[in-house]
């Protein structure tokens, strides 16, 4: 199964740690590595999470930023300072060979603390996880024979933060997809597994897979919501529609997102006329000019294309930004969505490149909500 969607291929760049932008020099580097933490309190949608609404800082973080002098210690320093957001959504726009894996993009454990226990809440399909008879309900023991508690303080520890909170989960789901670069070592229920990552499973597949039976037209996106070639096989694929058959949409393998061009080509099969399907909310311009900004995305039809039969949508922990734009889109259209809980990927990404060396920090900026107020990480399909 392929787990190199087209979007996490743009950018997840690996970049060497003595890689330098031509004449930037150790006083810029250390510039923007000090700007990171202005930057994010400036441009993160969500900074309500913490206590007095600013990015968690520590005097281990503050020491490595004050300590950077090259493209490679502002990268690492980056990436900490990202995760100290305890934020799937969050990354930087390059990355180490051995970084940790982008989640839930490159997983196939979704992992929660339940009490002293670390429950396996979700098994991606067709993942090595899943072939090695990893199920949901089992439990994370341990991370490279470390038991998960301690393995999770650790992770912490190593930028000066304490575990706790929703930083547990983050830290479980991260240190089970593992580094990059190697193997993962992970015991479950009582099992010691030797687990590929998933940047290493990496077969082709085409956008969709469609499936048709007479009473259902069955069809799943392959992590292709980021594929330009998407919406051209999806419109051949809904051409073939029939009166009477179901149409069924399985976004459970969507966690890499995409775009708004593919998720409005898709919802436009489905209106008559133009509907809203999001609320976005920009956070960043109220704090700098005092004036709040939202508006309303609207869907609208395309010139011969229209099914208007019964249409079902699949989700799951592995649908997950546009994926889910696309869910609580759908459900404003009086589309069923049903399946388990989906990634809960905080708002829309933005770029901002540090203005020295051009590292580029993905970061989401805005707030997104469903036409009815739900914030799109709170929505819940129909079990």
């Amino acid at each position: 199964m392929r787990f190199l969607p087209a979007l996490a291929a743009l950018i997840l760049i690996a970049a060497p740690a003595n890689a330098q932008t031509p004449s930037v020099t150790p006083d810029g580097y250390r510039e923007d590595a000090l700007a990171i933490e202005g930057l994010i309190n400036a441009q993160y949608a969500y900074l309500d999470r913490f206590p007095d609404a600013v990015m968690p800082m520590s005097d281990v973080l503050r020491a490595e930023a004050g300590a950077v002098h090259d493209s490679g210690s502002l990268l690492r320093y980056a990436e900490h300072a990202l995760t100290a957001l305890a934020d799937h959504h969050a990354i930087t726009g390059a990355s180490f060979r051995d970084s940790w894996a982008v989640t839930p993009s490159y997983s196939d454990l979704w992992v929660e603390r339940q009490g002293e226990v670390w429950r396996i809440t979700a098994v991606r399909e067709g993942s090595p996880a899943e072939a090695a008879g990893v199920r949901a309900g089992e439990t994370l023991d341990a991370v490279d024979g470390t038991p998960v508690t301690q393995a999770v303080q650790v992770f912490w520890s190593g930028i000066g933060l304490e575990a706790g909170g929703d930083r547990d989960g983050y830290a479980a789901r991260v240190l089970a997809a593992g580094r990059r670069d190697r193997d993962r070592d992970l015991t479950v229920s009582g099992r010691r597994l030797s687990l590929p990552n998933l940047y290493a499973t990496r077969d082709e597949r085409p956008p969709l897979t469609v499936q048709r039976t007479p009473e259902e037209l069955s069809i799943r996106f392959n992590d292709s919501l980021g594929d330009g070639g998407t919406v051209e096989a999806f419109d051949a694929a809904m051409a073939q529609a029939r009166l009477g058959q179901t149409v069924i949409l399985d976004l459970t393998d969507t966690a890499s997102g995409g775009n708004t061009v593919v998720a409005r080509a898709i919802m436009g099969w489905f209106v008559s006329e133009a509907r809203r399907y999001q609320i976005h909310n920009l956070p960043a311009e109220e704090r700098r000019t005092g004036v709040p900004r939202q508006w309303v995305e609207q869907v609208l039809p395309r010139t011969g294309k229209r099914f208007e039969g019964p249409v079902v949508v699949r989700v799951g922990r592995w649908t997950g930004s546009m994926g889910e734009g696309l869910a609580i889109g759908l459900d404003a259209l009086g589309v069923r969505v049903e399946g388990g809980p989906m990634a809960g990927l905080l708002g829309a990404i933005y770029d901002h490149r540090l203005p020295n060396s051009g590292l580029v920090l993905k970061l989401p900026t805005e707030r997104l909500y469903a036409v009815d107020g739900t914030p799109r990480e709170a929505f819940q399909p129909r079990p």
